[in-house]
């Protein structure tokens, strides 16, 4: 069966380490999008983060998708939302005030900007919001709108002292959101219904599109739900073992342009 769908992550996957895309990769996804494969970035970031590489690649209109946000939501390029899944601002209280018993960094994320209860912004903030291309707003749990939707929280630290955090968070917080470490200074908290997997399985039935039918590559923790979700999932050279483990196949780091060697072994015709 034909691959009719093709998910890439971005960071450590579609990006080389300059976080940059490789000529070789712009050409595979451009021969992809040619043969009438829909490729999808699936990422942590927000649209605004995705959206100079989009042009790049030549992914526009209202005919080509992104998962945002690391599976909360999907849209089109152009930012028509598919589906959305949010935190609520009870859910926000309770996860800002676990941070500061545990002495970490937190901050949450809009569409379209970064908020901060932490007077002393993380060095971490600041380089998320210069990574994905949205401004800061420095608010106290009081000042947050109850109506704000908020996309995901982050608690952003240190790697030692997140780990060390991470050992002491309640497995309610477990129950209660889907909870996963995109970076060793980044754990993320989104909806329970969120996820790289559960939206791309979404997007594919919006689509009409067979599992049989989607490849899915990705190199970490939070890309593991659609590498098992994809019939054909394929792990980065440079992939935790636990990807390496979920996926059917194993390209090259994206250092040595591994998106492009899997796209035209698996994918192409």
């Amino acid at each position: 069966m034909s691959i009719k769908i093709i998910a890439i992550d971005m960071d450590g996957t579609l990006l080389n380490e300059h976080s940059a895309l490789n000529p070789a990769t712009i050409k595979a996804v451009k021969d992809a999008s040619a043969q009438g494969i829909k490729v999808v970035i699936c990422t942590g970031r927000p649209l605004s983060g995705v959206t100079p590489f989009l042009e790049q690649l030549d992914l526009q209109g209202d005919d080509n998708y992104v998962i945002t946000f690391n599976g909360s939501m999907a849209q089109t390029v152009t930012g028509k939302i598919i589906t959305s899944h949010t935190v609520t601002h009870e859910d926000y209280i309770d996860i800002e005030a676990l941070s500061r018993k545990l002495n970490i960094h937190c901050h949450v994320e809009s569409e379209d900007h970064i908020y901060t209860a932490n007077r002393d912004i993380s060095p971490y903030t600041v380089g998320e919001s210069s990574l994905v291309n949205m401004q800061i707003r420095y608010r106290t749990s009081e000042e947050m709108r109850p109506d704000l939707p908020i996309v995901k929280c982050m608690y952003i630290d240190k790697p030692e002292l997140l780990s060390a955090a991470i050992k002491q968070i309640p497995q309610s917080f477990y129950d209660r959101f889907y909870i996963v470490q995109s970076e060793p200074y980044f754990l993320e908290f989104m909806n329970a219904n969120a996820s790289k997997g559960q939206t791309l399985s979404a997007l594919a039935d919006y689509l009409h599109v067979n599992v049989d039918e989607v490849m899915a590559i990705g190199d970490q923790g939070n890309d593991l739900s659609m590498i098992e979700y994809a019939t054909h999932g394929v792990a980065m050279g440079n992939a935790i073992p636990a990807v390496k483990q979920a996926a059917k196949y194993e390209t090259k780091t994206n250092v040595e342009d591994g998106v492009a060697h899997a796209i035209r072994t698996w994918a192409l015709n």
